[in-house]
This record gives C-alpha cells, structure tokens and sequence, in this order.
C-alpha cells in the first residue's frame, strides 16, 4: 500500500506554471503503482499532465502509470489534496492523442446520458 506524504506546495502554485490549458474531461482510468492499482477518475488534461480523482493517498514525486482506453502513460505525482491528485506525464501527448481523449470523453458523456 502506498505511504501517505503531505502536500508540499499549493496545488495552485502548479496552475500558475502550466505550459498547456487544461481541457475538462470525464475518463474511467487506473494508477498503477509497482503491484498496485487504483481506479480514478481523469477530470481535466493536457499534453503535459492530468488532474485525477482519487480514493487513495500516494507520495508526492511517486513513479505511476495512468493508463484509461488508448491512452497510457508514466507520469509523477506533483501534489494531491482533497481526493485530487496532479499528475505530470513523463512525455507529453501529441495533438492526436489529446483529441482521441477528449472525443472518447464526449462520447463516454453522450452514452451515459443516453443510458439516463
């Protein structure tokens, strides 16, 4: 299980350095840390990084896969506070990648509320 670490910085000290607008999504995806594996929820992504939904508490700085449908990526934990955690991808996605993740958002949306 992993260790629980405090935040270091405010998580709006990140914001304020981002490269990249973050586009709002709604994605089903894991955290896989060593054997372990966490189930989130990506609500917000960028080339660069990603904004989850987390039941579990991880260390600042550690090593993690994000992997939902196509997408899979290395990334390091940045900070997590209040059942969020941010994520930095250890390569960014190309323009591609980013609008297959936010077109499978939309669709995944437009299901559910079909579903509704």
């Amino acid at each position: 299980m992993a260790t629980s670490v405090p935040l270091t910085e405010d998580p709006a000290d990140f914001e304020n350095r981002r490269r990249y607008p973050r586009m709002e999504v709604a994605l089903p995806a894991f955290i896989h840390v060593g054997e372990e594996r966490y189930s989130v929820q990506i609500v917000d992504l960028s080339p660069g990084g990603a904004k989850v939904k987390i039941d579990a508490t991880l260390p600042v700085e550690a090593q993690i896969t994000l992997s939902s449908g196509t997408l899979g990526r290395g990334a390091v934990v940045r900070w997590q506070t209040g059942g969020f955690m941010g994520l930095c991808f250890d390569i960014e996605m190309n323009e591609r990648e980013m609008a297959a993740q936010v077109d499978r958002s939309k669709a995944l949306n437009a299901w559910m509320k079909a579903r509704a």
